[in-house]
């Protein structure tokens, strides 16, 4: 049975309110919806753009903690309260996730201040052993 492990940001949201920043548990992670503050300074900065790279700064972090990257995320979902803000952002994405292509959903909702312009949240999977491609075995009869 696979151990559920949970890793954190080191933000005090994720004590105050009673979540971690990602979960492990089987071959994949999940990581909580993630917005651009620097936790290390507890800042945000006011550009969107600027906000969605440190939130995909903040998601790697948790990722490469994880034991995976973000070239492996199967799963985004974004979170943009303003429509205008998403196309900016695009570039963005693209560099981050442009290798893993994940499966995308975008939403326009309210998120927890005004100052967050942009939540991600990712899936992704755990590196798998190399295994031997079909043909590879061969059983002598």
């Amino acid at each position: 049975m696979t151990e559920r492990r949970h890793i954190s940001s080191g933000s005090r949201f994720e004590a105050e309110i009673g979540y971690s920043r990602a979960v492990v548990d089987g071959e994949h992670v999940w990581v909580s919806g993630t917005t651009g503050y620097d936790y290390a300074r507890m800042t945000i900065a006011e550009d969107v753009v600027a906000q969605a790279d440190q939130a995909f700064r903040n998601i790697a972090l948790a990722l490469a903690e994880a034991g995976t990257s973000l070239d492996e995320v199967v799963r985004v979902l974004f979170i943009v309260p303003r429509r205008e803000d998403w196309e900016p952002c695009w570039p963005v994405v693209k560099r981050w996730l442009g290798r893993a292509r994940p499966a995308s959903t975008l939403i326009h909702a309210g998120l927890q201040t005004e100052a967050m312009r942009i939540e991600i949240e990712v899936t992704a999977r755990l590196p798998q052993p190399s295994r031997p491609g079909p043909g590879a075995e061969r059983h002598e009869g």
